[in-house]
Order: structure tokens, then C-alpha cells, then sequence
């Protein structure tokens, strides 16, 4: 996810819903406009990643809010996966495995045959 031309938009889109809980497209934009190399970020591109994100089940809708303009936008809110993402792109894996017990361990490993499978 935090690989090629588009981790750094995810990265910041990421850390908005993070931060700040269940939030509009509009207002995850408005943050990201403030972060440094992010600054000229459009509108469009912010909405289309988003879309692309719910695609791959990392962010996913939790309802509606009425904007000022008087329509609805959708709410959207980072899913567990979206959380595991952010947490491996500070943890590293060395220091994963040394807390991890066997049970963790063959968790991890489960997932990652099934990843390999697919």
C-alpha cells in the first residue's frame, strides 16, 4: 500500500482518517492540503484514491453527513486492515517476530500462505 507513485497520497490519507476518525472526502482534502509536499494535492485525486481504497477494503463507508451545500457526502473510516498497513510501515518485521509467541507466529504465517495462494 505504501509502495509506487500513489503511498504517499494513501500514506496522508491514512493518517487524516487516523487522526481525526470517520471524516467527508472534502475534509480528509482539507488536511491533506496542509501536510508539506501535499500542498497542490486536488480534490480529484484525494476522491479517486479514496474510492480505489474502499475498492481493496482499507477504508469502508460508515454513513452520511449533510454538507452545507445540501447534500449528502459519504463518511468514510479506516477498517483493520487499513490499521495493520500503517502499523508495518513503522514497525519493522524483526521487531514483530521477537514479541510475537507461537500462536501469533502461526497467525502470521497463515495469512502469508494465504497471500501467496492467491
Amino acid at each position: 500500500m505504501f509502495k509506487g507513485r500513489e503511498a504517499k497520497l494513501n500514506r496522508a490519507i491514512f493518517q487524516a482518517l487516523a487522526l481525526k476518525g470517520p471524516q467527508t472526502i472534502y475534509e480528509v482534502h482539507k488536511q491533506i492540503r496542509f501536510q508539506k509536499g501535499l500542498r497542490r494535492t486536488r480534490y480529484g485525486n484525494v476522491n479517486k484514491r479514496v474510492r480505489i481504497l474502499e475498492e481493496a477494503s482499507y477504508i469502508k463507508k460508515t454513513g452520511a453527513k449533510k454538507t452545507k451545500a445540501g447534500f449528502e457526502a459519504r463518511v468514510y473510516e479506516l477498517t483493520s486492515k487499513a490499521y495493520l498497513a500503517l502499523m508495518l510501515d513503522f514497525v519493522s518485521l524483526d521487531s514483530v517476530l521477537s514479541e510475537a509467541d507461537e500462536s501469533i507466529a502461526a497467525t502470521i504465517l497463515g495469512a502469508l500462505v494465504q497471500a501467496t495462494d492467491a
